[in-house]
């Protein structure tokens, strides 16, 4: 039996394509949203259908703006804090320009007031996201609605009841709704009902509505009056003329790129590896779980986007706002995506001006909504809310219909893991051959800076022996200590550790606590230097995984907290959350103590969690992740403190 279409034209059914014919637009080539933003803004003009005043809350560099705005929702008033997001606001606001009636206000959303606006509408906005976002919950916890930015949805609730419009979309992060166990989205919930709307929400993904991005977001829309339902999605599993994804590949299509854009290759310590990625994988690719013959990487050790290489055929996966030197989404011809490209791929009109530099204008594509998204949940809006007449009519979600796009998640890992052996299969094989032993000079920093320089600039020595065993001593400079003051035994906790070598032992020749710390720097340094591991956490595994090495630890110094580093390093009570009464009893000294020994282990590199540092541990408890010190520059750890 044939499928229903997306959209209803009178009795008669149509699909997407239809639409698109009868407005002049294409579905299926470069920049096609940009055109179908046109089309519909042209076809208000051409009936001479009212405008809808709308207010702009959070706008940022104006994803929501774009979209309501070409389906006829006037932005009057734009409200932003972020002075680069407040330039381009300004830059595509005023006559001429995309936002022609439009105010932008650079101020703190506490001290705006709305009186002089008049009547409003409809108001669009999501505040901050980052305390409920996946990095910010890694990164420090759910703070929720406990951070200064996750109370600015009260200021939202402030100016609906001052303003009172018929309705509101509100857009965040899916992970507000499992903030503080609930407690979170309970208050938002309630405030925002309390202020006189009935509310409507799901998560949704933008490719679900021709975004070439899979990009989950929650969307609260608001009503004084009358009932709401979301858009059925126009691309892909649940649209219901199976219409394919917009991929990657058609989006980014024609955009032109200068030399130095166009150049393959991304550099620094991990930028070689992406070669050999395949396109949909990331630094996955090189764990023993997808098959790897010499994994680098622990299997969950990164971010999903570490090393993401984009799939030409697929929407990419979610751009980040902000990421490191190896954060993808990178394209499949191994290099940087060009600014005009993240454009693309964000559904940002082609002259849609953006200011600063790529870096500064790429975060503010990554903190948007894609405008494609925002003109599906517009015209949504529109025809229910504002009675709007078009050309047709938008098919809608039933209250209790489920979207699939999160089972489909979970399906990925054998795509995945299928192209990594395809990829294997044709790799050339590698001989495996012992590195060299050899001698050198070194420093640590003291936000743990580990650098090889020369003996007269050095601290210490340090001598690398391969063979069946790696053997690594470290002597420090400023001693002339003969004997052996630790020695520290490393083997596998599992049965290949994909070293080619039965143990490692640390020799460590010094009493200085700092010693202890270059010898695990040491190891770390061959591990990398050889393209065996990233780190040691890869040799490892993350801490929430059974660790893959195991260590014995022997002390012959009166070394300060000397038994509480053997028991450390030997993995006692490491990887789980332990209270403070139980952690005091295994490290035997009293509970008032405790921070102070944390605080000496987190200046030898130990990452020593608990409330203070990561406010989701319970008040009470401690983890410590590793039993070897992890701290680097880089470490978001580093300068935090456990009292």
């Amino acid at each position: 039996m044939e499928q229903l279409s997306i959209f209803t034209i009178g009795n008669e059914q149509s699909t997407l394509s239809d639409i698109c014919d009868k407005f002049g637009c294409d579905k299926n080539i470069p920049a096609w949203p940009d055109m179908f933003g046109r089309a519909i803004k042209q076809y208000l003009i051409d009936n001479r259908i009212p405008s809808i005043r709308t207010l702009s809350l959070f706008s940022g560099a104006g994803g929501l703006d774009i979209g309501f705005n070409d389906v006829g929702f006037e932005i009057v008033e734009s409200v932003e804090i972020e002075s680069k997001f407040c330039k381009t606001l300004e830059l595509n606001s005023g006559r001429g320009k995309r936002f022609e009636s439009s105010k932008v206000n650079c101020i703190d959303i506490n001290e705006y007031t709305p009186q002089h606006l008049g009547n409003i509408d409809f108001i669009i906005g999501g505040p901050p996201c980052q305390t409920f976002s996946a990095a910010g919950r890694r990164a420090n916890g759910v703070l929720g609605t406990t951070d200064a930015r996750g109370i600015l949805f009260k200021e939202y609730v402030r100016l609906l009841k001052e303003l009172e419009p018929v309705g509101f979309l509100f857009e965040n992060v899916y992970g507000i709704i499992g903030a503080q166990k609930g407690e979170a989205w309970k208050e938002i919930l309630k405030s925002f009902s309390e202020a006189g709307y009935r509310l409507y929400y799901r998560i949704v993904d933008a490719a679900d509505y021709g975004v070439p991005q899979h990009r989950e977001r929650l969307i609260i829309v608001g009503l004084k009056e009358g009932k709401f339902k979301f858009p059925r999605p126009t691309h892909g599993p649940d649209s219901i003329d199976d219409e394919p994804f917009y991929n990657a590949e058609t989006a980014v299509m024609g955009v032109a790129l200068t030399e130095e854009e166009n150049k393959s290759g991304i550099g620094g310590r991990y930028g070689a590896l992406l070669d050999d990625i395949p396109p949909g994988l990331n630094y996955s690719f090189y764990t023993e779980e997808m098959g790897h013959p010499t994994p680098i990487f622990a299997w969950r050790s990164k971010f999903s986007d570490f090393l993401y290489k984009a799939d030409p055929n697929q929407p990419v996966r979610t751009i980040k706002a902000s990421g490191g030197a190896y954060t993808g989404p990178f394209h499949w011809e191994n290099r940087f995506f060009a600014y005009s490209e993240y454009k693309r791929l964000q559904t940002f009109p082609d002259d849609y001006e953006i200011s600063g530099s790529k870096q500064i204008a790429v975060k503010q594509i990554g903190n948007s909504v894609p405008p494609q998204l925002a003109r599906m949940m517009a015209l949504a809006i529109r025809q229910q809310v504002f009675k709007t007449h078009f050309p047709f009519k938008l098919s809608l979600l039933e209250e209790g219909e489920e979207l699939t796009f999160r089972k489909r998640k979970r399906t990925l890992t054998a795509i995945y893991q299928k192209k990594a052996r395809m990829a294997i299969a044709a790799m050339r094989e590698n001989r495996v051959v012992l590195p060299d032993s050899h001698e050198y000079f070194c420093i640590l920093t003291k936000n743990f800076y580990f650098k090889i320089t020369e003996k007269d600039e050095a601290s210490f020595s340090i001598t690398v022996n391969w063979g069946d065993k790696l053997l690594i001593m470290v002597r420090s400079l400023k001693d002339s200590v003969s004997d052996c003051k630790m020695l520290i035994n490393i083997k596998p906790n599992v049965v290949d550790w994909n070293l080619d070598i039965s143990s490692v032992e640390l020799w460590i020749y010094s009493e200085e606590a700092g010693a202890f710390t270059v010898a695990w720097k040491a190891f770390e340094h061959e591990l990398i230097i050889n393209s065996i591991k990233a780190d040691l956490v890869q040799l490892n595994g993350y801490y929430q995984y059974v660790p893959k090495i195991k260590c014995e630890c022997q002390i012959n110094t009166e070394f300060k907290y000397a038994a509480i580093i053997k028991k450390v390093v030997e993995g006692k009570h490491v990887t789980e959350m332990i209270s403070s009464q139980d952690l005091s009893s295994c490290w035997e000294v009293p509970e008032y103590k405790l921070a102070d020994v944390a605080e000496f282990l987190r200046s030898i590199g130990y990452e020593i969690r608990n409330n203070s540092t990561n406010p989701q541990i319970q008040e009470g408890y401690w983890l410590v992740p590793y039993a070897f010190p992890t701290l680097t520059p880089q470490s978001v750890q580093l300068r935090k403190r456990v009292k």
